[in-house]
Parts: C-alpha cells; sequence; structure tokens
C-alpha cells in the first residue's frame, strides 16, 4: 500500500511517456477531498487542480474496482466523471487483456474558451487494474476523523470514497 497522501501515477504498459498523476491531495473538512491530476505524453503536460471528490458521489475508485472485477472484457466504453466534469475518465477493453483508460482534463468546463488534454493509459486487465483501485481508493480517502458529511440534499453519508 502507498504511504499517506502519496502520488498515484499511472503509467502506459506499452508506451511509458504516457501517464497520468494524481498529487497534492488535501482537505478543508469532512465533505470533500481536493487533488491535482496531471496529464501527459510526448509534446503534452496537462494539469488540473482541485479537482473535488465527493464522499456521497460515486468515487474512481468503486468504478475502477469494477473495471478489475471484469478482467475478462466487457463490449463497448464504459465511462466515469467527477461531478465538476473537470476529469473524466473513458475505459475500453481490447482483445490483448489489456484496459485502455482515456484520462480527460477539462479545467474549466463551462467556460467558452477553456480546454481540455486527453491520454490514454494501457494496462493489463487482472493485477494492474486491482492495484491502481486499490492505490486510488487510499489516495482519495478522507484523513482519519473525516469520511462523514453532509449530502447536499441534507441527507447523511457514512463511510468513505
Amino acid at each position: 500500500m502507498i504511504p499517506a497522501h502519496s502520488d498515484v501515477v499511472i503509467r502506459c504498459a506499452d508506451r511509458p511517456a504516457v501517464g497520468v498523476r494524481f498529487r497534492d491531495r488535501f482537505s478543508f473538512d469532512a465533505d470533500s477531498v481536493h487533488y491535482a491530476v496531471e496529464a501527459w505524453a510526448p509534446g503534452l503536460t496537462a494539469r488540473v487542480d482541485e479537482v473535488v471528490a465527493w464522499p456521497w458521489d460515486r468515487g474512481l475508485a468503486p468504478f475502477l474496482e469494477e473495471l478489475a472485477a471484469d478482467f475478462r472484457g466487457w463490449e463497448g466504453e464504459r465511462t466515469w466523471g467527477t461531478h465538476d466534469r473537470d476529469l473524466s475518465v473513458a475505459a475500453v477493453f481490447s482483445s490483448g487483456g489489456h484496459v485502455g483508460l482515456t484520462w480527460t482534463l477539462r479545467p474549466w468546463p463551462d467556460a467558452a474558451r477553456g480546454w481540455s488534454a486527453s491520454v490514454t493509459t494501457w494496462l493489463e486487465a487482472g493485477e494492474q487494474m486491482t492495484s491502481l483501485a486499490a492505490d486510488l481508493r487510499h489516495f482519495l480517502a478522507p484523513a482519519p476523523g473525516q469520511g462523514q458529511g453532509p449530502h447536499p440534499t441534507g441527507k447523511r453519508t457514512t463511510g468513505s470514497t
């Protein structure tokens, strides 16, 4: 397991010059976890600051855990995105037992002249996906004493993302 709040780095299995990094995690309170995401590829470097994980939202770690559990494959594309739409992931399964994760960063999703950048990382469908899901679950977990907070509609939540 990674140390508390360490960066999580995802490198493409067949092109190590392509990757994504989750870093600079912090929390203002028990209601959210903030972090930055960086993506890079030859000729591209992009970063989105203050991506937010909410305890009441369907999280990235459960999405990746579902992909890892389906290591035998699936048809079509599966997608996940943050509530603010500044980070999204599209997953496809290839016949070689690999999962393609296309990470899209959009720092100002509602701005008329905003930008987006995408990179695709290919990982082994089994152990690499399972390890990535566990590392991100740990990275996004609330700090001790956190993890419960009000849902925006007033519902109480329990547990972590």
